[in-house]
């Protein structure tokens, strides 16, 4: 580490709260297609069948998520910038040839139907939205290579920007898929166009923005294997999370009421707890030397609390105007949503956690340990699957799915804090 300036809560929010703002914008795109899906006929079968494709295309495409970080982390020059576009393209293969079994092809009738549990009905509708999406890593692996310029250089106002791009075409997208699609067809279109959208702005800006000048350390597409690989794998078994539980809680005696709710319950998550996973980026571009650590964890104690207060207030005061007005949804399902809102209160602050020390390990380039902490978290949803299914406690399956969720969250935090401490140790 070397010697600069001390890190201050002011220059932390500069470069924090554009992020904040970009992942906002992006789960209320997610939540303005949820919300376009609770107005259909038979919405209760959309919103299920839209909340397994999208659990699946993440679990599938996650590899290509962490291609900001890799970016932030390895990209010093053109010949590490080839290299990683070169590992984009890999990776984005890799997850549409995937995709496209799920989609096309009997692996993905029996992964929906008898892996997963969900209805034929939901089924269909979920093979109907990964068809569309089979092309989407190659958009979102770029937008992350493309974000990962401009955070580097400091510039994440323009990520929010290109993001707050991406909702308003959101409008036209959905306007345009009612036309030629129907059923969860029309919520694929759209998110395939609006992200399309944002990484031709974002793409754009990382055109334009300039870098600090530095050597080009010559790092090679082998380098960033290394590197990006165990970070991928990692991301991809940070998604089997949602995937176990909706394949838990699909078993349950109000399986698909229980899918659609945490469908929903990930929407909000997304929106009020997934700006905490910024700090791994915060991390690895804004701490110089050891002192800087402590303002970093001031900052996500009381970011946390700040989302935690607003998803209480979502839960209890502002149930009514937010879940039904805003999002649509029947008094039965805000009355099932509300007590496992509350405890998402907690989510925040553990997910915050886990996210800051994934950053020290990514800028210890200790990538490997990353993928042992998801590893180990994934393992304790599939222990608790064959205890919850066979002996099915007297608890909605939403509570289910939280209780579950916050579980794993918590393994992962307890995990890479002990391996911390262990490294510093020593």
């Amino acid at each position: 580490m070397q010697n600069s300036p001390p890190l201050t809560q002011k220059s932390i929010s500069l470069f924090f709260f554009p992020l904040v703002l970009n992942v906002q914008l992006m789960s209320v795109s997610h939540s303005i297609i949820n919300a376009g899906l609770a107005r259909l006929e038979d919405a209760v079968v959309a919103l299920a069948a839209f909340s397994v494709a999208m659990v699946l295309h993440l679990f599938v495409a996650s590899p290509s998520y962490q291609n900001h970080t890799i970016t932030i982390a390895m990209v010093r020059g053109r010949r590490s910038l080839i290299a990683m576009m070169l590992f984009v393209l890999l990776i984005a293969v890799w997850v549409s040839i995937l995709l496209a079994l799920l989609a096309f092809t009997p692996v993905g009738t029996f992964v929906l139907n008898r892996l997963l549990g969900v209805s034929p009905e939901v089924g269909k509708g979920a093979r109907e939205a990964l068809g569309l999406l089979v092309l989407l890593p190659f958009i979102t692996g770029l937008r992350g290579l493309f974000q990962g310029l401009v955070i580097r250089a400091r510039r994440t106002p323009l990520v929010s920007f290109a993001t707050a791009v991406r909702i308003g075409m959101l409008f036209v997208y959905l306007w345009l898929g009612q036309i030629w699609f129907d059923g969860t067809k029309v919520a694929a279109f759209a998110l395939l166009g609006c992200v399309a959208t944002e990484t031709l702005v974002v793409g754009w800006f990382a055109w334009r923005v300039k870098l600090p000048a530095e050597e080009d350390d010559g790092r090679t597409l082998r380098d960033i294997l290394g590197y990006g690989l165990p970070l991928a794998y990692s991301s991809g078994l940070q998604q089997t999370v949602p995937l176990l539980i909706n394949a838990i809680i699909s078993r349950l005696p109000d399986g698909t009421l229980a899918l659609a709710a945490f469908g929903i319950m990930r929407g909000f998550l997304f929106l009020l707890a997934g700006p905490m996973r910024n700090l791994q980026q915060a991390y690895l571009t804004l701490v110089q030397q050891e002192s800087d650590n402590r303002p970093l964890m001031v900052f996500l104690v009381w970011v946390s609390c700040a989302m935690a207060l607003v998803m209480l207030l979502i839960a209890w005061p502002l149930n009514q105007p937010v879940l039904g007005t805003i999002m649509g949804l029947d008094d039965a399902m805000r009355t099932y949503l509300a007590w496992p809102l509350t405890a998402c209160a907690l989510f925040p602050l553990l997910y915050g956690a886990a996210n800051l020390l994934r950053g020290w390990f990514s800028g210890a380039h200790l990538t490997g340990r990353l993928g042992r902490s998801t590893f180990y978290k994934a393992l304790l949803i599939i222990a608790s699957w064959p205890l919850i299914v066979s002996f099915p406690l007297p608890i909605p399956g939403i509570a289910v799915a939280i209780m579950l969720l916050l579980g794993a969250e918590f393994c992962e935090m307890g995990y890479l804090y002990r391996q911390r401490r262990a490294l510093l140790r020593h």
